[in-house]
């Protein structure tokens, strides 16, 4: 009888043990970074030859468009987060670029998805920098406390003499060189919030980016009077980054 029932024990945990383990799905998730103003997609073809039209009724081109994405990270419902390692450059005229592939997999399940614009200032003033960001030329200048952009938006726009003019909307950490052997700094880099996605099987997750965010809310952009030399403008950078947290990122189509 007692060795029935050992048996008996054996082979029941035996089957739960095998139930629990194809439950447990592995599976493979990637981040597809899109462009658009106000739901109109931008692309590669689009940039020096497609006008968009600001909130203040400004007429603008798109020339260049890059930006650092890192610490993607989903946490299921019991707190457990991944961070997937590595960051991404994202360049709108390169459209092999678009889309970051993580090595890591998670388990199916439901998830809340976070990302950082930007680095933050651990990683954005690593010892030895990054080489590739660095051959993209993409580092900040040490009279502006070095350490890497987090955005580069370029193109022409008319300005209020009907004359196109160039501007450069560089997005860095904030930095008050009044007293340039005292730098001042305020955190620009901020995290955002995509809410929730459910993974079923190997997934790949929309990022949408709507580029006329960068110029409304909370702060009109007036290129009239900001264009250009925006990196060592102090005041500058802090209206861009709130721009920036205000609905810039959202979340689009999950495929799997």
């Amino acid at each position: 009888m007692k060795q029935f029932l050992a048996l008996f024990l054996s082979i029941f945990l035996f089957s739960c043990s095998s139930d629990s383990d194809e439950l447990i799905k592995e599976v493979t998730v990637k981040f597809n970074f899109t462009q658009n103003w106000d739901g109109t997609v931008i692309e590669k073809s689009d940039l020096s030859s497609t006008e968009y039209t600001n909130k203040l009724g400004t007429k603008l081109t798109i020339e260049k468009l890059r930006y650092l994405i890192s610490k993607i990270t989903l946490t299921n419902g019991a707190g457990q987060a991944t961070v997937f390692d590595g960051y991404k450059l994202i360049d709108l005229s390169d459209s092999d670029n678009l889309t970051f592939n993580p090595t890591e997999k998670i388990s199916e399940g439901t998830y809340n998805l976070a990302m950082t614009f930007g680095f933050n200032n651990e990683d954005n003033y690593k010892t030895g920098g990054y080489t590739d960001l660095n051959s993209a030329s993409w580092n900040v200048p040490d009279m502006l406390g070095g350490g890497y952009h987090y955005m580069q938006l370029e193109g022409k726009f008319l300005n209020k003499d009907i004359e196109q003019q160039g501007f450069a909307y560089h997005a860095i950490r904030a930095v008050d060189k009044t007293d340039p052997l005292n730098l001042v700094f305020e955190d620009t880099f901020f995290t955002v919030d995509l809410g929730t996605v459910s993974i079923k099987n190997d997934a790949t997750i929309e990022i949408k980016m709507n580029i006329a965010g960068w110029f409304k809310n909370p702060n009109d952009w007036n290129l009239d009077e900001l264009n250009s030399m925006l990196m060592p403008n102090f005041e500058a950078q802090k209206l861009m980054s709130a721009n920036g947290k205000s609905g810039v990122f959202s979340l689009g189509n999950i495929s799997q």
